[in-house]
């Protein structure tokens, strides 16, 4: 067996000719189209690069040394890697006649400092007393999913609200391909396989999931939800597994149940369609939904209560946290304000009983606005 060093040192040769991206720490996503058209993202906003490969063999070379690494294969009946590098970062690449210019990479980068909430609050992602807030429904074991578009910033949310969990609880991760960073002491991170040349071996979300509830988890974190495994996180939300927390792909606040709802529609049990919104509005208490602005910068842009489905008006959502947009500055920067609605969460008074108390300018803007 290759020592894992070699293989290390082996990946960086082969990928040599984007190795100072991957070394910047400014540059979160490096996307290769072609052997001799790659793009970098910095600060949010995507440039073209003058880096290339000598050819689409090298390329080629390059990313089958990558999925021998992982284990996984890159053939005509595997065109799709999921893979990651020895530092953690996502690896993504597709082969021709999928990609008919040749074989494409898009590489996903995590920053190598934590990102915890008071970063978040010192970057203006969000204001501190939405930070308290958060804190207090994360240890008041309030499921939470953390909804975005493409490179919106989700999974440093997760890992940075996964801060908020008290040390003493244990966590079970599941992951198609581990991304999480968590910063608690005790926690199992579980990640799903592919199956062999011969068809063995594969572990699924959803066999990962039936597992984790005989592993005595106190939270169960998904990294993200993208088929029928939506049903047995929904399921597992309303037998007693409180505090749970995933991200979902979606643009807005109802745009995520929906999704979660269309996605557990793709699990081999069937439910009325009235059941199952019932159990989604019940499963999902909060939806965090962060966002990549035009001008390049990541934010928290609404926290939203689920309180409940009614047959003839549908979900019941309401702000708690909205981010209002006033316009922008001379450099192009978007200037925007995030507060509170002047809502306050219906579970204020059980977190309350709990010693979770909410930042008193939550109930301060209640007052105002009566």
């Amino acid at each position: 067996m290759i020592p894992a060093k070699v293989y290390e040192q082996t990946i960086r040769g082969f990928f040599a000719p984007i190795t100072p991206y991957l070394d910047d720490e400014k540059v979160s996503e490096i996307m290769i189209n072609s052997f001799d058209r790659i793009y970098v993202e910095r600060a949010g906003l995507i440039e073209g690069t003058d880096a290339a490969f000598a050819n689409e063999e090298e390329l080629f070379a390059a990313i089958r040394n990558l999925a021998q690494y992982v284990g996984r294969h890159f053939d005509s009946d595997n065109p799709v890697l999921e893979a990651r590098f020895p530092d953690g970062s996502r690896v993504e690449a597709i082969m021709p006649p999928a990609a008919p210019e040749g074989p494409a990479v898009a590489i996903r980068r995590f920053s190598k400092n934590t990102l915890t909430i008071d970063r978040l609050v010192s970057y203006n992602s969000m204001t501190r007393e939405a930070a308290e807030t958060l804190q207090a429904l994360v240890a008041g074991k309030q499921n939470i999913v953390v909804a975005g578009g493409t490179a919106s910033g989700k999974t440093s949310m997760l890992n940075a609200m996964s801060g908020l969990i008290p040390k003493h609880e244990r966590i079970v991760t599941i992951e198609d391909a581990r991304e999480l960073q968590l910063q608690q002491p005790h926690v199992v991170p579980l990640e799903a396989q592919t199956a062999d040349a011969k068809g063995r071996g594969r572990v699924s979300i959803r066999d990962l999931f039936k597992a984790t509830l005989r592993m005595r988890p106190d939270r169960i974190i998904v990294g993200e939800i993208r088929g029928g495994e939506a049903l047995d996180l929904i399921q597992s939300l309303t037998s007693g597994h409180g505090g749970g927390m995933t991200t979902v792909h979606a643009s807005h606040s109802l745009d995520t149940l929906n999704r979660l709802e269309t996605m557990a529609m793709m699990s081999d049990v069937e439910m009325p369609l009235y059941a199952l919104r019932c159990q989604v509005a019940s499963a999902v208490n909060f939806v965090v939904h962060v966002s990549r602005l035009a001008d390049g910068s990541r934010c928290v842009t609404q926290i939203t209560e689920v309180r409940g489905f009614d047959p003839k008006e549908g979900y019941e959502l309401v702000d708690i946290f909205r981010r209002d947009y006033v316009g922008r500055n001379n450099d192009g920067t978007i200037i925007s304000e995030f507060g509170p609605t002047g809502e306050l969460p219906s579970c204020h008074e059980y977190l309350s009983r709990l010693g979770h108390r909410l930042p008193n300018s939550l109930y301060d803007k209640v007052k105002a606005a009566s």
